[in-house]
């Protein structure tokens, strides 16, 4: 039972230690980061499966605490959840094998794979989120791990592309804040259940509802390059393949639809988004 309690943070941890260790080597150390890499890789891969195995057979694997009153960091092992974090962890065992190739030869590998590993453990606790507040903590997250691979050559082309990075996502990350306050003022810690206590408002706050909604989509829209919101993703593609992979594949595309899927589904609900006229 208190492994259970552990296994979501483990999995998170994983890549974070990978990412402290590989920040602390050489640059020489060119076997130990490679080792360091897949081995994280290789473990966290079996751990997901180990818990979608579990999933599967009705196990609760949840990790809570209590920040402060009304609000939790928690993370917590669903259907939804463990198909992201598994698609995450596979594609990363992938793209870090071709990545070590690829950059062979390459300066600061270390910096590169610390924020690569960073940026991995960002995307499975967006993918183990149990309510919106872990899941803004990580999306964040997402977004600082991630623009030091953007500008990773150090190119006047890679900067500019960087800036464009940040000021999208720190934009939508602003948006999708105000939000997440707005509905955490509303009803308290919303944690992912279908609903997540919104039928039990009064009814002269649906129109409320419906702007939190918008700018809920809208925060989570930029990351998910949702026209008109997409303009950083081409210029970001001037950083090496391997972080290319990762932005569309892996990480940031993938998280902000995620993320909508989770606001459509497990915050306000299908039935209740139909209800407001979010739904057509």
């Amino acid at each position: 039972m208190a492994l259970n309690a552990w296994l979501p943070l483990i999995v998170v941890a994983t890549s974070l230690f990978a990412a402290l260790g590989i920040f602390l080597l050489r640059e020489e150390r060119h076997t130990l980061r490679s080792a360091f890499n897949l081995s994280a890789a290789a473990i966290k891969l079996g751990l997901v499966i180990w818990m979608a195995i579990g999933v599967l057979d009705q196990v609760r694997y949840e990790t809570r605490y209590t920040l402060i009153d009304g609000v939790s960091f928690i993370l917590r092992a669903d259907p939804l959840g463990i198909m992201f974090a598994g698609l995450s962890s596979v594609l990363w065992l992938f793209t870090t094998i071709y990545a070590i190739g690829y950059l062979e030869n390459a300066p600061n590998r270390s910096r590169f794979f610390g924020f690569f590993s960073l940026c991995v453990a960002s995307t499975v606790g967006i993918a183990l989120a149990g309510n919106l507040f872990t899941f803004f903590l990580f999306y964040e997250l997402l977004t600082l791990s991630t623009y030091p691979l953007v500008v990773h050559r150090g190119t006047a082309k890679s900067l500019r592309a960087g800036k464009i990075y940040l000021a999208y996502t720190l934009g939508g990350g602003a948006v999708l804040l105000l939000g997440v306050a707005a509905l955490h003022t509303l009803v308290g810690d919303v944690e992912f259940s279908a609903g997540a206590g919104l039928r039990a408002l009064d009814p002269a706050l649906h129109p409320m509802l419906v702007v939190i909604f918008v700018m809920l989509i809208m925060g989570l829209g930029v990351k998910a390059a949702l026209l008109p919101l997409h303009g950083w993703l081409p210029t970001a593609m001037v950083a090496p393949a391997p972080v290319s992979a990762l932005l569309h594949a892996v990480a940031v595309v993938k998280a902000g639809a995620f993320g909508i899927v989770r606001v459509v589904y497990d915050v306000f609900g299908i039935e209740f988004a139909w209800q407001l006229g979010l739904l057509a």
